[in-house]
């Protein structure tokens, strides 16, 4: 089956092989183990949070950021394996719960006490339905989100003519083909209208392919009862887009990654990124004049425009010595109060109804209007299909968005349908396994 297939790779690759500093004694003094993410801001507020905890609860919980390694995906599944597994993990990509919960590896949240009163109180009913699990369980919280939408330079859209930014794909299209140039006279486009990765590996696709499916589809699944669900005119009008962006040279195929920041540096006009590059942007260049709209429809869409949220979700793992306790905390660790003070700290946004209602996001957002408008687009964010197959579905895809959209050597519709083809083909081997 796939997880013993997956178990194997781990054993053969050593990754299973954990550091002392990775190794716990269970229930060691009586503490839970969170583990964060290593992201500073995550670390600086996972701390203050639970030195609060601390200092008036029990039982204490002890802090770790994710022990180093080839990549945090890795070293978890590693924990898995060897049950040296925190018992709170608060950075889980939403679309890896379904692979753990079906290899039996995390608590059925909404067993425990009080769970679905608090989250149907912070999250919407989608938001929910969109995290249940195939066996009717809720094995994550769903703890924050980064819209996928486009970053533009303000005044280059000023040099362009531009009033009300370019919602369609004509209109992006039309300003890409007015925007490009050979500024060195070498004959060869170094200014280009915008850029994205066209590698194959599959979580590229999170920043391109899906967030236009999403728009383009009014946020359609990629995946619905074991079957792709992305062979459509949604998803063959994206590969059209983004074909039409390459062969134009409105993008570069390069990767522009070895040379400085480009939109910073100006080499590009639009960026499809998350609200982290908002004080990214601000720090490093606090002088550029840029702006935020979301990402581009086809021209006979005529509904908001949605796109990929990007989640991460907070698990409890099945080894955990007290998941109740361990809930508990979590529920103050995601009050209101402390959700606006993680926002705060690192422009991440939390997963929750009230962003544009609360006094206390409605107040800071208005000081940040280019927050504001990531915040508007929440609400119309999502996550990914809820399959323990994901990785492998998306890899499928990107083969094919290679052929396509990249190279040009097969044609959307051909592409899209041999995806489909392949995806359905892998359910079909993983069910008679």
């Amino acid at each position: 089956m796939y997880i013993k297939l997956i178990l194997l790779l781990i054993f053969l690759s050593g990754i299973c092989i954990f550091t002392s500093s990775c190794n716990r004694n269970k229930n060691k003094n009586n503490e839970l183990l969170f583990w964060s993410s290593n992201n500073l801001q995550e670390i600086e507020f996972a701390q203050g949070m639970i030195e609060a905890w601390n200092a008036t609860n029990s039982p204490h919980i002890r802090f770790q950021p994710v022990p180093e390694g080839q990549s945090s995906e890795e070293i978890i599944l590693a924990a898995v394996v060897a049950k040296t597994t925190p018992d709170i993990y608060a950075n889980m990509r939403q679309g890896d719960v379904e692979f753990y919960a079906s290899s039996y590896a995390l608590i059925p949240l909404d067993t425990l006490k009080g769970f679905l009163e608090f989250m149907y109180a912070r999250c919407d009913s989608s938001v929910m339905d969109e995290i249940r699990s195939a066996d009717g369980h809720t094995y994550q919280i769903p703890w924050k989100i980064n819209p996928i939408i486009v970053l533009y330079n303000q005044d280059y859209y000023d040099e362009l003519g531009v009033v009300d930014y370019p919602r369609t794909y004509s209109e992006y299209l039309s300003l890409a083909e007015k925007f490009k140039e050979d500024r060195d006279g070498d004959g060869y486009v170094d200014r280009w209208f915008g850029n994205t990765e066209t590698t194959v590996l599959w979580y590229q696709r999170f920043f391109n392919f899906i967030p236009l499916y999403y728009a383009a589809s009014g946020g359609a699944p990629l995946i619905k009862n074991n079957k792709a669900a992305f062979n459509n005119e949604a998803a063959v009008k994206v590969f059209t887009f983004l074909r039409t962006l390459y062969e134009n040279q409105y993008f570069p195929i390069e990767r522009l990654t070895a040379r400085q920041d480009p939109f910073l540096y100006g080499d590009i006009a639009t960026k499809w990124t998350g609200p982290w590059d908002v004080p990214y942007i601000l720090k490093y260049k606090p002088d550029l004049n840029f702006n935020v709209h979301p990402m581009p429809v086809p021209d006979d869409y005529t509904g908001v425009s949605h796109t990929y949220a990007d989640p991460k979700s907070i698990v409890i793992f099945k080894y955990s010595s007290d998941p109740q306790k361990a809930w508990n905390f979590l529920q103050q660790f995601l009050s209101t109060e402390n959700d606006f003070k993680f926002f705060s700290l690192s422009q991440q946004f939390p997963r929750r109804k009230d962003l544009l209602t609360d006094s206390l996001f409605v107040n800071y957002l208005k000081e940040n209007p280019r927050l504001a408008r990531f915040a508007k687009q929440a609400k119309y964010s999502r996550g990914i299909s809820d399959t323990p197959y994901m990785k492998e579905i998306l890899a499928l895809i990107s083969q094919e968005y290679e052929a396509c959209v990249v190279y040009g050597k097969k044609e959307p519709r051909q592409a899209i349908k041999d995806a489909a083809q392949a995806v359905d083909l892998l359910y079909l081997n993983l069910s008679n396994e």
